[in-house]
């Protein structure tokens, strides 16, 4: 697997791996991603964003087997937030998630001091490795939180 950044031709593709990785959870619900607007176009929306980014993880024939975006938290300054990991059910298992994250709070650190992250309790393998990247758990969201279904926020100090 190749990790790269997002393009136009990706978004399909990613959209569809967010959508059904959500669907298996049963949490194709209002205040997940399955219903953020910019979903169908996630390489214009992290390309209009300053200090943002998505990267795709693709195999050898460029297929797109996940992907995971850094952006800025709301107004808060220095505080930007890891979006959207995600990785197809057959591409799991592998450390893909961790070679992400590793490219997306390697380029965090360049522009921010802190990384935030919003999940769900039920994700039990999601939380484990946050919390093994050096991700500490918070009581309650960021003010300026727009995915109010999830119940489990982390937030990392970069260095």
């Amino acid at each position: 697997m190749r990790i790269r950044e997002i393009e136009e031709r990706d978004n399909q593709a990613i959209e569809k791996i967010i959508k059904r990785s959500l669907e298996s959870f049963d949490l194709n619900l209002p205040g997940t991603a399955y219903f953020d607007p910019q979903l169908s176009a996630l390489a214009q929306y992290y390309k209009g964003q300053p200090n943002a980014k998505y990267w795709v993880a693709v195999n050898e024939q460029n297929e797109v087997a996940g992907g995971v975006g850094i952006a800025p938290f709301g107004e808060k300054t220095g505080i930007c937030e890891l979006q959207k990991l995600y990785i197809k059910p057959e591409a799991q298992g592998m450390g893909l998630s961790k070679d992400l994250m590793k490219v997306a709070l390697d380029f965090a650190s360049d522009h921010y001091s802190h990384c935030y992250l919003e999940t769900l309790k039920k994700l039990h393998i999601a939380n484990l490795l946050y919390i093994k990247l050096g991700f500490q758990q918070l009581d309650r969201a960021l003010e300026g939180s727009e995915h109010s279904a999830m119940d489990a926020w982390y937030i990392k100090k970069l260095s």
